[in-house]
């Protein structure tokens, strides 16, 4: 299995007590539809090798506190943490016609409602609080919030994404790439 054939799941944040349990933080929306795993890949000095899990106990804020099979004292369980968690494209839920998936957006042109096109999407970034699509625009990065405000659509025929950018957030980052520090201070 490779990355390329993967999307992420989450990470290893913790060990839990001392029989070799973790805490898995799921960097998903719906955390619930996953309390049913069978298996995750972890990824180890490069590789994703597969994880059996024997028990899986959902906590808040998409933690899990989940036992390995294999994995039963604290030192194995700590080799694994910081581990990113994978499972197979596969594995993903159908979406509907306009709904996407982050790693699906990658290389889409980004389509302003007002401005028209503006560049392609680089990457999206999942933060704590706000997840943010990463544009690059005339040689700059620019950060588009995902709200549903802001984003509207993806087209996945045309490799699309549609948007309405707030007023003024693309001068904000050409203002700051052109702005340079004075030498003569």
């Amino acid at each position: 299995m490779t990355q390329d054939s993967c999307y992420l799941l989450g990470y290893i944040v913790r060990t839990h007590g001392t029989s070799g349990n973790v805490v898995m933080f799921l960097d998903v929306d719906y955390p619930e539809d996953y309390e049913e795993l069978d298996s995750v890949y972890v990824e180890i000095k490069g590789e994703l090798v597969p994880y059996f899990i024997s028990k899986f106990n959902l906590q808040k804020q998409s933690n899990a506190i989940v036992t390995f099979e294999d994995v039963d004292t604290i030192e194995k369980a700590q080799a694994l943490v910081g581990s990113s968690l994978y499972l197979s494209l596969d594995d993903l839920q159908e979406l509907g016609e306009e709904e996407f998936y982050y790693h699906e957006i990658k290389g889409f042109t980004v389509v302003d409602a007002r401005d028209g096109v503006l560049g392609i999407v680089k990457e999206v970034y999942a933060l704590n609080g706000q997840d943010l699509i990463a544009m690059e625009y005339k040689g700059v990065e620019v950060l588009i919030p995902t709200s549903e405000e802001i984003v509207s659509k993806a087209d996945k025929e045309k490799k699309e994404l549609y948007v309405n950018l707030p007023e003024g957030l693309l001068e904000v980052y050409l203002d700051n790439s052109t702005n340079t520090p004075d030498d003569a201070d």
